[in-house]
């Protein structure tokens, strides 16, 4: 393996002139073509005829297409090195700005490639007692830096084995075996080779195939060769040219096969290789992602045009008749007829064996919804079109994906997308516009998609995937009706989530700036709302969570309506809600504790940013606080005093804040954050405090039961507006502003009950 000397030390220059040396050879091999033609082939087939003249002929012919073969490899090979140029330069290139990176970080980088902090620096802090934290946290920096580091070189080195491979395909360097065969064959081992591609990938993409063929035969690899196909995947599968040639070798129905068999070993047949076969088949995710990328389309000014939009539309329908939509064309195609084709997988087949006493099979997209999800890069387009395709089939079949048992993390088999359309729908959330043009309901397609998943009137979708019929004997022994599963509409959640917000949910890199919502992203938020809050109790429990981060992520908007008590004021960003539809969503997410306490931490960050707001009234930001809080109070009562919420709601308190509404919840500024850091905590000592009430009575104050959330909310405030507070009467520090607060919130709640009343 290359080491980091190695890569910064090497001078690239070298493969250029090779390349031009091998370009050269080739034209001297030209050029004695023509003349071993002109003056030597010519000559001596001359004045001949019979058996002899057709031997001598034939040496001669032979002797010439030896000369055509030297140009082949030798263009071949100088091919070879120029791609070698340009992959090494890109990736050394790398390896020198992480390099400057961890400079730019203050610190330097070893001869073998480490990052080595000076820790002389936190000399002057020893005696701080954070010094502990300060020397972890540096020594974190340094192995951090260290891996990108090693990753980089690692990279130089998987493309070095790729153009190793070439070159000794491209030069037909064959193993002593095939040597020994060829002589034993009376064949020459000093041929040059005709057949030479001057394409990297294309000879990784053949040996790939070979890897893949002898898992489809039931054979396993050596560790040497499980590491190369490792190799070959993760060095290529971002490679077009690479990745399209592999899938061709395979066709649809056999990388679906060969998907499922990489699966079987990795849980069930050599389990010690798990890692490797995963990698491997994140890897085929990946180069399915690559061969089916559709164009980044612009318009006349250069501007990207947003999935789902006309003018995208009108971009992608003209590129599917060149000749570069044809692989895209042709596999969406192809997937269509293997689609409802049976595919054995031992995940679902021992499941079925332990409950009908023989196996079942899964779908095509149930394999490729599978497959999909172990990736990572799909366009937007492809998604959509693979889950229009699923989603056609399932409506003359509804039933069509059933299988036995349920396929959850608890059970270790979640990783089976046995519901292909929910996980097509989780692969569509990692691109936020391709989600979010897919539900679009500004659009026909948008809106009927929209309507179908979420529920929306007659036709929509069966959910229930999960076959219950038992069969002991021959016989029916149990036969009820079908069931959802235990991960149900996660897919489904997430990618809606991704479309109302523009956050990928599965993002761990939180807030990158502050929000920005496209019209796409408000329309299908506000269809959403409109949608579910009219489904009331019969919402589904497993979109609570999503719909509470959407509502966090859309805070200033939804906490416009929480909060004001005339329904006059128009939000300064993005569209006016229904109050009515936010009081119903508030009791629907409030009938689970946990999405409960992901509304309510996002609500405070919206708290503190409105108080925060100098273009405001104080006493008006002061007020509308109180007033969201008693809104908030009153839907929580609302779902607590039904029997249909959430069974933790019985058990002592357990939210203690989420990271998982790290992503959703708007970039309001340092201050903005602290303070709703406290008035988070302040809010959880009053759930901790009278969570043994279960169900709010109807005629308590929302004061006594929110009194240390209102009160820091009061000292947030008064923090922000000390002057405004002390030069007006009722709005004391000691006194006036906690009561000003604690009636604002019981208006609140009298507004709250008003509108549930209505419903």
């Amino acid at each position: 393996m290359l080491s980091y000397q190695d890569v910064v030390t090497i001078k690239l220059g070298v493969l250029t002139t090779a390349a031009t040396d091998w370009e050269d050879m080739a034209g001297g091999f030209e050029d004695l073509e023509s003349l071993y033609a002109a003056k030597v082939e010519s000559a001596a087939t001359e004045d001949t005829a019979g058996l002899t003249a057709a031997v001598r002929a034939a040496q001669l012919a032979t002797t010439r297409q030896q000369f055509k073969d030297a140009q082949t490899e030798a263009r071949a090979i100088a091919s070879i090195l120029r791609d070698a140029h340009q992959q090494f330069s890109k990736l050394i290139g790398h390896v020198n700005d992480v390099v400057d990176q961890v400079k730019a970080d203050h610190m330097s980088v070893n001869s073998q490639g480490e990052a080595v902090y000076d820790f002389s620096k936190l000399t002057p802090m020893r005696h701080d007692e954070e010094y502990p934290k300060y020397v972890s946290q540096a020594k974190d920096a340094e192995a951090a830096w260290t891996q990108k580091i090693k990753d980089a070189v690692k990279a130089v080195d998987d493309a070095d084995q790729g153009v190793k491979l070439a070159l000794h395909e491209a030069a037909g360097i064959k193993s002593w075996i095939q040597r020994a065969f060829d002589q034993a064959m009376g064949q020459s081992g000093h041929t040059f080779n005709g057949s030479a591609v001057g394409d990297i990938e294309v000879y990784e993409a053949r040996e790939a195939k070979q890897y893949a063929d002898q898992i489809m035969d039931g054979r396993k690899l050596d560790g040497d060769d499980l590491k190369e196909w490792q190799r070959l995947m993760r060095d290529n599968s971002d490679d077009k040219v690479f990745s399209q040639t592999f899938l061709d070798f395979l066709g649809p129905d056999k990388t679906l096969k060969l998907s499922n068999k990489i699966d079987d070993l990795a849980y069930f047949d050599d389990t010690k290789n798990k890692n490797a076969y995963l990698q491997i088949n994140g890897g085929l995710s990946d180069s399915l992602a690559t061969a089916t990328r559709v164009p980044d389309f612009k318009d006349a000014d250069g501007r990207h045009l947003r999935f789902g939009t006309r003018a995208y539309n009108e971009a992608f329908s003209a590129w599917t008749k060149t000749d570069d939509a044809q692989f895209y064309s042709q596999w969406r195609e192809a997937l269509r007829e293997h689609g409802d084709d049976k595919y054995d997988l031992k995940a679902a087949h021992d499941k079925m064996a332990v409950g009908r006493g023989h196996g079942q099979q899964i779908r095509g997209y149930q394999s490729l919804a599978t497959l999909m999800q172990q990736g990572h890069g799909y366009s937007p387009q492809f998604v959509a079109d693979v889950t229009d395709d699923m989603i056609a089939m399932e409506k003359k079949d509804p039933d069509i994906w059933d299988l036995y048992g349920r396929f959850s993390k608890k059970n270790g088999d979640g990783w089976v997308a046995n519901d292909p359309v929910d996980g097509a729908l989780e692969v569509m959330s990692h691109d936020p516009e391709g989600a979010a043009g897919y539900l679009d309901p500004d659009t026909a397609a948008g809106e009927e998609r929209a309507d179908y998943l979420l529920g929306n009137g007659h036709g929509s979708r069966d959910w229930n995937v999960v076959d219950t019929t038992t069969v002991s004997g021959g016989k029916v022994e149990t036969d009820g009706p079908d069931r959802q599963d235990t991960d149900s509409r996660k897919g489904l959640g997430d990618a809606l989530t991704a479309a109302a917000t523009g956050v990928d949910p599965s993002s761990q890199s939180g807030p990158q700036g502050p929000t920005h919502h496209t019209e796409a992203n408000n329309r299908v938020f506000v269809y959403a709302l409109h949608t579910l809050s009219g489904q009331g109790d019969d919402m589904p429990a497993s979109l609570r969570d999503d719909m509470a981060k959407i509502m966090t992520n859309h805070g200033h908007e939804v906490y416009v309506a929480m909060s004001d008590v005339s329904n006059q004021r128009q939000p300064d960003d993005g569209p006016k809600l229904d109050r009515n539809q936010v009081m119903e969503m508030t009791k629907q997410i409030s009938r689970g504790e946990y999405s409960y306490g992901l509304l309510h931490e996002g609500m405070n960050h919206a708290i503190v940013d409105d108080i925060h707001d100098s273009s405001r009234q104080p006493e008006d930001t002061l007020n509308s606080a109180g007033y969201a809080v008693g809104f908030m109070e009153e839907g929580r009562y609302q779902a607590l005093k039904s029997d249909r919420h959430d069974y933790t709601w019985d058990k002592a308190w357990s939210y203690h804040g989420s990271g998982a509404l790290l992503n959703f919840i708007p970039v309001y500024g340092d201050i903005a954050q602290r303070g709703a850091d406290v008035l988070t905590s302040a809010w959880i000592m009053d759930e901790q405090q009278h969570q043994a009430d279960k169900v709010t009575s109807d005629n308590q104050a929302t004061y006594d039961l929110r009194q240390n959330q209102l009160n820091e909310i009061a000292r947030q405030w008064y923090a922000v507006n000390p002057d405004w507070a002390s030069s007006h009467t009722g709005y004391s520090y000691e006194d006036g502003m906690y009561k000003q607060v604690a009636a604002a919130a019981n208006h609140g709640n009298a507004m709250a009950k008003g509108i549930s009343g209505d419903q």
